[in-house]
């Protein structure tokens, strides 16, 4: 079956970008190219795609010709391994600032003496004075004014994405929701709260998940959204690291790597 327009599925690595079209016709045609290459395109994905169109470098693809582009990106796992994504600050109950430091201790060479921690993502933690109980009673009153200092100050240093990680913020939200609005006010342009990014009960792999998603996301939506204006008008999609497709608007950090069951993160 064939729609009289091109598809596209692009894998976009580190090092080249490989581009498979299926013609009008149903034919498959194959391309290779450097992933970089700023002398000859800005973005390897779209020249691959111009190029089985039989475009100029700086045309326009013509949404009519195209029905769907979808694409694999290691933009955010390269990020991820090579530590280049946002400055995050993590927004986490006052007294559990070290909780995803500590994580579960999982120590699988139990003999070392020297224990290596993985380096964190997170750039700075506050603690927010506040605390829901299991039930949703509430337990500590939220405290806005030392949150919104404290965020004014992360602000001032730099920092411009929030992790909002809050105890039993998955099922009792209220707390995330104001602490995340005050990080917005603050100023901060990429705010992840985990009872949206990953609403599972424990804290760990909760608290993970969403800094994984606040320190990625800026990168990603860069990327897409660089992606999105030289395709106008096309079906652009990405495929997430549990191998199914998300439209273009709605890709984010989280889905682009998974978060393992011990808290730490796989690309």
């Amino acid at each position: 079956m064939t729609t009289g327009r091109w598809e596209f599925w692009i894998d976009r690595g580190g090092t080249f970008t490989d581009v498979v079209g299926r013609r009008p016709d149903g034919r498959l045609v194959t391309g290779k190219l450097l992933s970089h290459h700023p002398e000859r395109y800005r973005d390897a994905a779209v020249a691959g795609i111009r190029m089985m169109l039989g475009l100029g470098p700086d045309e326009p693809v013509p949404a009519e010709r195209v029905s769907v582009v979808k694409m694999g990106t290691t933009v955010a796992t390269n990020a991820l391994l090579e530590r280049t994504g946002e400055p995050t600050v993590l927004l986490i109950t006052e007294g559990f600032r070290d909780a995803l430091r500590i994580a579960y201790q999982n120590r699988p060479r139990i003999f070392d003496r020297h224990i290596v921690l993985p380096e964190a993502l997170y750039d700075r933690v506050i603690e927010v004075p506040e605390r829901i109980g299991a039930h949703g009673e509430p337990v500590r009153p939220l405290d806005p004014d030392r949150v919104r200092a404290a965020l004014l100050r992360a602000r001032a240093d730099g920092l411009r994405s929030a992790a909002v990680v809050l105890l039993h913020g998955y099922r009792h939200a209220d707390h995330e929701r104001a602490v995340a609005e005050l990080a917005r006010r603050a100023g901060f342009t990429q705010v992840s709260c985990s009872h949206e990014v990953s609403p599972l009960m424990k804290l760990v792999p909760r608290g993970d998940t969403t800094v994984v998603d606040a320190y990625l996301s800026p990168i990603l939506r860069r990327y897409v959204d660089e992606i999105a204006a030289q395709l106008p008008g096309i079906r652009l999609m990405f495929m997430q690291s549990n191998g199914g497709l998300r439209q273009a608007e709605h890709f984010r950090g989280k889905d682009a790597v998974l978060s393992g069951p011990a808290g730490g993160v796989v690309g």
